[in-house]
C-alpha cells in the first residue's frame, strides 16, 4: 500500500482473497502483517446490521472504523453492512452516504478508492420504524439472502441509537425471531455455540438512568439473548493505553509487587474535554457528566486499575475480578454525599485561546439549567490490597486541556537522606501515568540527581508514547470494538451485573442530587480546571489534582 503523487493510497496488485476469508490485496497483505492485529486477528465474516445508521455515532465513529479495518486487511470478506433506518432511501443512496462518512473523516484526497469499493460493495439498507413489526419483517428476509451470499449465517446487531430505543429494538428482534439465542458461537472466553452461525448484539451507552433502568433493561435483554451474545460496549476499554494496563501490571514483575495500599498513596482518573455539549444538549440536559462519563467509563477504569490478577487472561477471569472489585467498594452514605462528591457548570470563559459561551448559554440548553458538566468522585475499596487509599475520578466539559489519564501516586520514602538536596518544593513523590488519549502511552516519574558537583535533585518522566515510538498509531477504539465483537471476544465488554453494579456505586449519590434540587450550583470558568469545590473534596484528604500542560508529563 502506497500514496501516489496525489497522496492517495494506492495498491500495485490485483485483488485476491487468502485462506482466512480476509479480502486483501498485495502490499494491504503485509501491512495487515505487520500492523498491531497482526496475522492473529480473524474475524468472522458477517451481516452487521446497523441500527441508527443515519446518526451521528455512525457518521463520524462507525462507518469509518470499517474502512480503517479495509484498509489494513482485517475487514472478512464476505461482511455486509446492512443499514436499518427511519429515512427513505435505497441502497445506492446508503452508499452514496457511506462515502459521504468516509470522505468527511479523511478528506477525499487521501480516501482510497479500491478499499472503499470492497467495503462498499452492494451494502443494504431497509426502511422502517423501530417499532414496526413489518419493517423488520423486511430486514429478516434481507438476511436470510445475505446468508446464503458469503456471510455464512453470522450476524451482529449494533445499536447505535438513543438508549430509549434500546428495549424497543430488542423486543423487535425477538418477536421477528432474529435474536436466535441458541446462536452465541465461540470466541476467546466462551464456550462453542451451536446454530447456523452466530447471533450478536452490541449495545452503546448509557446502559439505563439508574440502577433501577439497568435492571430493567437486562430483564428485556435477557428475555430475548443469552448473555454470551450481549456485548455492551465501552469504547474507552478498548484504547491501546488501557489495554496495555493489563499487561503493564501483570507481565511486569516490578509493578504488581508495589500496587497495593503499602506503596500507593491516591490514584485519580481524569477525562476531561476542551468542547462544550456541540449537538448533544437534549440528551445531555437529562444525563450530565457523572452519568454520561463516570458511570460508563471511568468507573470501569478503576476496575481494572484495582481489581486482583485473574487467573486467566479470558473474558469470564479478568469480568470476575472487575466483579470483586466493584462489590468492595465502600457505599457512599448518603447522609454525606457532599464529602464524596462534587457537581458544577461551566461558565464563560477562554478554551485554548477562544472565548466560549457559559452552558447555560449553549443551544438548547434550558437557561435556568441545573445540570452539571462536572463531577468529581471519592471511592475507597473495602479490601487487603486498598484499604484507606482513595480514588478519585473526575471528569468535565470546557476544560483546560483534553486529556484521558489514571495517574498513580506513590508514597513519600520513609527517610529522607536528601534533605539538604532537596529544592523548595521537598521531595517529590514517584508518578504512574497513563495516557489513555489524546497522546496514548505512559510515563514514571522519578527523583535524579542534577549533573555537577553538587548533590541536587530533580524529577524526571521516563516516557514511552505510541505515537512517537510505533510506526505506525494504534488502531482506533471503535476497530478494536468491531474486530472484538466479530471474534467473539468480550473481554473489553461491560457484563451485566458491572453495569449493575457502577449504578449501585453512585446511586446515592445521583439521589442526593434528585431528592435536593440545588437553588444554585457550583460554577468554574471554562478553560480551567474545575471548581473550587472539587479541590476541597481531595484537600481534604492532603492531595491535590494534576493539571498537566502540554508537553508535561508529570
Amino acid at each position: 500500500m502506497e500514496r501516489d503523487a496525489a497522496g492517495r493510497l494506492t495498491y500495485d496488485e490485483p485483488d485476491y482473497g487468502d485462506e482466512s476469508g480476509v479480502r486483501v490485496t498485495g502490499r494491504a497483505r503485509t501491512a495487515a502483517a505487520a500492523s498491531p492485529f497482526g496475522g492473529e486477528r480473524n474475524p468472522d465474516p458477517c451481516s452487521l446490521v446497523m441500527f441508527g445508521v443515519t446518526g451521528d455515532l455512525a457518521h463520524r465513529k462507525l462507518i469509518p472504523a470499517l474502512y480503517d479495518l479495509g484498509c489494513h486487511g482485517i475487514l472478512p470478506f464476505g461482511t455486509t453492512l446492512v443499514g436499518y433506518g427511519r429515512q427513505a432511501m435505497d441502497d445506492e443512496a446508503f452508499r452514496s452516504l457511506m462515502q459521504q462518512a468516509i470522505d468527511d473523516h479523511y478528506g477525499v484526497e487521501v480516501v482510497d478508492g479500491d478499499t472503499c469499493e470492497r467495503i462498499l460493495h452492494r451494502p443494504r439498507y431497509v426502511q422502517g420504524q423501530f417499532d414496526d413489526p413489518e419493517g423488520f419483517k423486511r430486514l429478516a428476509a434481507v438476511l436470510d439472502e445475505l446468508d446464503g451470499r458469503g456471510s455464512r449465517g453470522n450476524r451482529m446487531f449494533y445499536l447505535a441509537t438513543p438508549p430509549s430505543q434500546f428495549p424497543v429494538l430488542v423486543k423487535q428482534l425477538g418477536a421477528a425471531g432474529l435474536a436466535r439465542p441458541g446462536a452465541t458461537g465461540g470466541g476467546r472466553g466462551q464456550g462453542d455455540g451451536a446454530g447456523p452461525g452466530w447471533t450478536r448484539i452490541v449495545i452503546e451507552k448509557p446502559f439505563g438512568r439508574d440502577l433501577e433502568t439497568a435492571r430493567d433493561l437486562d430483564r428485556v435483554i435477557g428475555q430475548v439473548f443469552d448473555e454470551r451474545q450481549v456485548y455492551r460496549i465501552d469504547h474507552y476499554l478498548a484504547k491501546e493505553t488501557v489495554q496495555n494496563l493489563l499487561v503493564l501490571r501483570f507481565a511486569n514483575v516490578i509493578f504488581e509487587p508495589v500496587w497495593n495500599r503499602r506503596y500507593v498513596d491516591y490514584v485519580e482518573i481524569t477525562a476531561a474535554e476542551t468542547l462544550g455539549v456541540e449537538h448533544r444538549a437534549p440528551y445531555y440536559e437529562e444525563a450530565g457528566a457523572l452519568r454520561d462519563m463516570i458511570t460508563p467509563h471511568l468507573i470501569q477504569l478503576f476496575s481494572l486499575v484495582a481489581m486482583e490478577p485473574p487467573a486467566a487472561f479470558d473474558a469470564d477471569a479478568v469480568r470476575d475480578e472487575k466483579m470483586k472489585v466493584l462489590r468492595a467498594v465502600r457505599p457512599i452514605p448518603a447522609h454525606a454525599v457532599d464529602d464524596w462528591a462534587v457537581r458544577a457548570q461551566y461558565v464563560a470563559g477562554r478554551v485554548e485561546g477562544k472565548q466560549v459561551p457559559g452552558y447555560r448559554e449553549e443551544e438548547r440548553v434550558a437557561a435556568d439549567s441545573y445540570t452539571e458538566t462536572y463531577a468529581a468522585l471519592k471511592l475507597l475499596v473495602d479490601n487487603w490490597r486498598w484499604e484507606g487509599v482513595p480514588f478519585y475520578l473526575r471528569t468535565g466539559k470546557r476544560m483546560a486541556r483534553r486529556i484521558t489519564e489514571i495517574a498513580i501516586h506513590f508514597k513519600r520514602p520513609p527517610v529522607l537522606l536528601f534533605r539538604d538536596a532537596m529544592a523548595g518544593g521537598g521531595l517529590q513523590p514517584n508518578v504512574l501515568v497513563l495516557r489513555v488519549q489524546p497522546d496514548e502511552g505512559f510515563s514514571l516519574t522519578i527523583e535524579s540527581k542534577v549533573p555537577g558537583h553538587a548533590v541536587a535533585l530533580q524529577p524526571v518522566a521516563m516516557d514511552y508514547s505510541y505515537g512517537t515510538t510505533l510506526n505506525e498509531l494504534p488502531f482506533s477504539a471503535y476497530e478494536t470494538v468491531l474486530v472484538d465483537a466479530m471474534e467473539g471476544d468480550m473481554t473489553l465488554f461491560t457484563r451485566g451485573d458491572q453495569a449493575e453494579e457502577a449504578w449501585r456505586i453512585v446511586g446515592p449519590v445521583l439521589e442526593a442530587w434528585v431528592s435536593r434540587p440545588p437553588r444554585s450550583i457550583p460554577i468554574y470558568e471554562a478553560g480551567s480546571w474545575g471548581p473550587e469545590a472539587a479541590d476541597a473534596l481531595i484537600a481534604r484528604d492532603g492531595h491535590t489534582w494534576r493539571r498537566p500542560t502540554k508537553g508535561d508529563e508529570r
